[in-house]
Formats: structure tokens, C-alpha cells, sequence
């Protein structure tokens, strides 16, 4: 009964934002119980490996060096805000974007995903590894991922102002 009477753009939100926290953290729970901390497992030598570490910090390790108490304060805050700035952008957006809103509801998955790791660890769990040689992209996880595919939608938008039916 409940479900029934959620208009459809909510139903969307709230199916893409919960599969991706529902994937990034079983994934990342799956890494915690097989993989030991700073471990690796090579799957495609020379390309990628699964990899288990702990971003105390933001995107590409921003203010890892800051101490616990300034970065757990700032993050989770900014967090926070992310969210309620997306379920604003979300509930603005007009039907006749849903690109752009799946886009915002990429975006709410991920910041949701590492939310949950920060509150409950005070880090992130990262995990997929991709490198070239010696050339190595920082270590992420699913919902970096839905968080950076989120907001390239969102660019595609702003860039050319329309999105695809």
C-alpha cells in the first residue's frame, strides 16, 4: 500500500540510490572479511588489483594529514550537506530529465555508501585498484564510482543543457 502511493520519480530514487549502498557495502564488506588491510590480489597483471586500504581523508586522499577529530568534523558535515543538496536537486529536477535525475540518484548512492563507512569507521573502504606499470589511480570503491559517474551526467547537462529522453 505504501509503495503504491510514491510518485514514480521517488520509487526511481529510492531503487537506484538503495542498490548502490546495498552493493558498495557488501562489497566492501566482502573485501573486510576476505582481504587483510594493505593487502593485494593482482586480477589483471599489470592492470588491476583488488586492494584493501582506508581513506581517512576525501577524493584522491584530501586532508588525509589533518587529524581525526577536523576530518571526521568536515566530512561528515559536508556529507550531510551533499545529501540535502541533492534531494533538493532531485526533487527540482523536472520529469522530463530522468537522465539527470538517475544522474542525482548516482550521486546520493555514493555519498550515502561512504557516509556509512565514515560513521562507522571513521574511513572509507577502498578497494579497486587500476594502474599502469608504476602509474597507479588512486584506490576507490562502488560508490566513488557512482558518485563520479553521478556527476558526469550532471555535466553532460550543464555542458549541453539537455540529456537524453
Amino acid at each position: 500500500m505504501f509503495w503504491s502511493n510514491i510518485n514514480t520519480k521517488y520509487k526511481r530514487l529510492t531503487v537506484i540510490t538503495g542498490s548502490i549502498v546495498l552493493l558498495d557495502q557488501v562489497t566492501k564488506a566482502a573485501i573486510f572479511m576476505q582481504l587483510p588491510l594493505y593487502h593485494s590480489v593482482s586480477i589483471i597483471p599489470g592492470l588491476f588489483n583488488l586492494t584493501h586500504i582506508h581513506n581517512p581523508g576525501g577524493a584522491f586522499g584530501f586532508m588525509s594529514q589533518q587529524s581525526s577529530n577536523v576530518r571526521n568534523f568536515l566530512f561528515l558535515f559536508i556529507s550531510f550537506l551533499a545529501i540535502g543538496f541533492i534531494f533538493y536537486f532531485y526533487r527540482n529536477t523536472p520529469k522530463t530529465h530522468p537522465w539527470l535525475a538517475n544522474g542525482f540518484a548516482l550521486i546520493l548512492g555514493g555519498a550515502v555508501g561512504n557516509l556509512i563507512d565514515r560513521l562507522r569507521i571513521g574511513k572509507v573502504v577502498d578497494f579497486l585498484d587500476f594502474y599502469l606499470g608504476s602509474y597507479h589511480w588512486p584506490a576507490f570503491n562502488v560508490a566513488d564510482s557512482a558518485i563520479s559517474v553521478g556527476v558526469g551526467i550532471f555535466l553532460i547537462h550543464l555542458l549541453f543543457k539537455k540529456m537524453p529522453e
